[in-house]
């Protein structure tokens, strides 16, 4: 079933898009936003979506966390049949880039037109949906939308959440008026398929249309502190004291090591990161005294995972043996790799052929919304190339034409999930 899709509309949408919580740059090579939950820019990117749903005839609905969710039920559809469903997120990291959540949200509108326009006659209702706080960093650890719709997290519970000022999810989404009372549960939906920058280079390396996700990273977060002793830099003896960032740079390095450990004897894909470090007292003639630090694991194996945290756990215990530091250990965010669905997955190889484009089989470094629907339905996960890999930065670029063909790839596995039920 070849659907083509309106790449200059989708264009439209996403660069319209783009100009919510737009940063400006000297260099035309970059085209950043920063649109977190809750700001004025989220507010207006929601009400466009809303209102380019509606244009397109699709009943809105809004649940208490501000997930939006566009049904279209055409006059062949049972109403009562479970929806084949597709989305992502319109949320971004500081300075983030155009594509990332967006591309994934429009690409879903768009393949309802494009089903629309070519008289395609589905069975059941098709739907769009952008979750609230994908990313993170406002509220919680990412995916948090997806999370409460799944049963993952309490509602109330993520309405309390609080960003930097002090100010809950809940007051931040009555503010922007998308605290909604409707009802979205992924649980009665048929399919669900996800379209995302691909965020790595295996793609363009091939000169692949379409990634086929096998399966989606699992990821931990570790919090860990180390205490030393302050004292004065100059006055105090190199035998005498107790560094914490001398310790934290061991810890830093041993996570590294056990990581390129895992890579060399259980998985090719784990990574394992201490991305960020808080020193005190943070003075130049001081010794530091406390270093708190971000851990970051994942691969696609859950062993892999757990052996990386193991050995961070066995470095600080070495730490407090052999330089004298305390330390805690905590591990606040943990989701397993999660496997997509391989009837989803044919249905997207199947909807590549039909409309003549690449298609590969890759596993996604990233997490994903598609990993929470996962758990109560069948879920996929569909990538577009991304250029030199890069995102979360304003360099991040996908060719308007890889949009455009991913889109139709996605499009003709809608298609096959409303008509055929595939």
């Amino acid at each position: 079933m070849n659907l083509p899709v309106d790449a200059h509309r989708l264009r439209a949408d996403i660069e319209a898009n783009a100009a919510f919580g737009r940063v400006e740059y000297d260099d035309p090579a970059k085209h950043g936003r920063t649109n977190p939950t809750g700001s004025e820019a989220n507010r207006a990117a929601r009400d466009r979506l809303v209102e380019r749903m509606e244009a397109a005839g699709l009943d809105v609905a809004v649940d208490a966390v501000g997930n939006v969710l566009g049904t279209w039920v055409p006059d062949s559809a049972d109403p009562t049949a479970a929806p084949a469903v597709s989305g992502s997120h319109l949320d971004s990291v500081p300075e983030g880039g155009i594509f990332d959540g967006p591309l994934g949200t429009y690409a879903a509108l768009e393949a309802v037109r494009a089903l629309q326009e070519a008289e395609v006659e589905p069975s059941r209702p098709v739907g769009v949906v952008s979750f609230t706080e994908e990313e993170g960093g406002t509220f919680g650890d990412g995916l948090l939308g997806s999370a409460v719709a799944t049963g993952v997290t309490d509602a109330e519970d993520a309405l309390a959440l609080e960003n930097d000022a002090g100010e809950t999810l809940g007051e931040a989404l009555d503010r922007i008026g998308y605290r909604g009372d409707d009802a979205i549960d992924p649980a009665d939906w048929a399919a669900f398929y996800e379209l995302h920058v691909e965020q790595d280079t295996v793609l363009e390396a091939a000169d692949a249309d379409a990634g086929v996700v096998t399966t989606i990273t699992g990821i931990t977060h570790c919090e860990v502190r180390i205490e030393g002793e302050a004292n004065h830099a100059g006055a105090t003896a190199m035998g005498d004291r107790t560094d914490a960032l001398a310790a934290a740079s061991e810890f830093v390095l041993d996570v590294e090591a056990a990581a390129n450990a895992v890579v060399d004897e259980l998985s090719a894909s784990a990574v394992g990161t201490v991305g960020s470090l808080s020193v005190s007292p943070n003075a130049t003639n001081v010794v530091p005294g406390r270093v708190e630090a971000g851990v970051d694991v994942r691969d696609v194996e859950a062993e892999s995972m757990e052996t990386i945290v193991a050995a961070a756990r066995e470095a600080l215990a070495r730490l407090e043996r052999e330089r004298g530091v305390e330390t805690a250990f905590e591990r606040p965010f943990n989701v397993a790799p999660t496997p997509m669905s391989d009837r989803l997955r044919k249905a997207a190889h199947a909807a590549a052929a039909d409309a003549g484009r690449t298609a590969i089989d890759l596993h996604s470094g990233a997490a994903h919304d598609a990993m929470r629907v996962a758990r109560v339905t069948d879920a996929s996960l569909l990538f577009a190339p991304s250029r030199d890999g890069i995102s979360h930065n304003p360099r991040e670029w996908t060719d308007w034409e890889d949009c455009a063909a991913a889109t139709e790839v996605l499009a003709g596995a809608v298609a096959r999930a409303a008509v055929d039920g595939e």
